[in-house]
């Protein structure tokens, strides 16, 4: 009877804890079909009236499109192939993704690249362009997939191609950003759109990948390192420490101090976490200790053993 009590109460507190994961990864899908969305409405409406070449695996998804069309003859109609070209090529990588990183990551990415394919595939091109300017398309276009990408990425999915590949390098060697493996990736793509389009649709195609880069980043607050200060009065602070490596995965570091003005005796701690982290530790912190003061340096630079959870 003992035994029974013991497997209900446990099977419910399962429940429990799977509820909020749940949640939490059910807005994570919609987020990633939003992500998805605004890549496609930035792609299909300002980047390909300009016959531009978008870069990474959908660059090289554009150039087998065009080898198809022009050089072996195809008859592909008036569907847009780039799509269904980006999700074959990207199924090697997702192999790769699902020996070497967490399964939930893979089976979003897998979503992702889904929804990429699908909406570039079905949502109609612009037959002109949108805004007068060529320059002005091509900026709007790199913000535009930039913010797109780089909502999928802040998900824990990515959109696949040289995007994944940045995550994969990132996991392992553990220093460089998406947008940066991004940007040097697509040098080498460039270098053989020469051999294809003028040398203006180039230049054009590189300033759109340097702004798509620039943009992720920015977006992707998963690659910003942030430096937080804790100073707590509470006597006692190992709950406060036990809760953030239990919850966090992250070292803290403490030492005492004095305050100027009070001569109280004060607990500082030192915790260096990832800017998409942060919201989780001041839930934390105020739930312990409401009332310590805290200080957020975003943006600094770790070298040594330090975890980038980009996932």
């Amino acid at each position: 009877m003992t035994n029974s009590v013991e497997t209900e109460v446990a099977e419910m507190m399962r429940n429990e804890q799977a509820r909020p994961i749940l949640k939490l990864e059910t807005q994570r899908c919609i987020g990633i079909v939003v992500g998805s969305i605004i890549y496609a409405f930035g792609f299909n409406f300002f980047l390909s009236p300009l016959n531009l070449c978008a870069g990474g695996f959908m660059g090289l998804s554009q150039i087998v499109d065009i080898f198809l069309r022009n050089v072996l003859k195809l008859d592909l109609g008036s569907v847009e192939f780039p799509g269904i070209i980006y999700y074959v090529i990207n199924i090697p990588w997702l192999v790769v993704a699902y020996k070497t990183m967490r399964r939930r990551f893979v089976f979003k990415t897998i979503f992702a690249v889904t929804c990429f394919s699908v909406l570039l595939t079905f949502v109609p091109i612009a037959e002109d362009l949108i805004l007068e300017e060529k320059i002005a398309n091509t900026l709007v276009a790199g913000l535009t997939c930039g913010v797109g990408i780089g909502i999928v990425l802040r998900m824990g999915a990515s959109d696949g191609g040289m995007d994944l590949l940045g995550m994969i390098v990132i996991q392992k060697k553990g220093h460089s950003s998406v947008g940066r493996i991004n940007l040097i990736g697509n040098m080498v793509l460039y270098a053989i759109c020469l051999m294809i389009y003028d040398l203006p649709t180039v230049i054009y195609s590189l300033v759109f990948v340097a702004v798509l880069s620039f943009t992720i980043d920015k977006v992707h607050i998963q690659n910003i390192n942030a430096r937080v200060h804790i100073v707590t009065q509470k006597e006692d602070s190992s709950t406060l420490e036990l809760e953030i490596m239990g919850q966090l995965g992250r070292g803290v570091t403490k030492w005492k101090a004095t305050g100027a003005y009070s001569g109280k005796e004060e607990t500082v701690l030192m915790v260096v976490v990832s800017k998409y982290e942060i919201r989780r530790l001041r839930s934390i912190i105020n739930e312990i200790d409401p009332r310590a003061f805290v200080l957020i340096d975003e943006g600094v630079g770790v070298v040594g053993n330090f975890l980038k959870k980009l996932t």
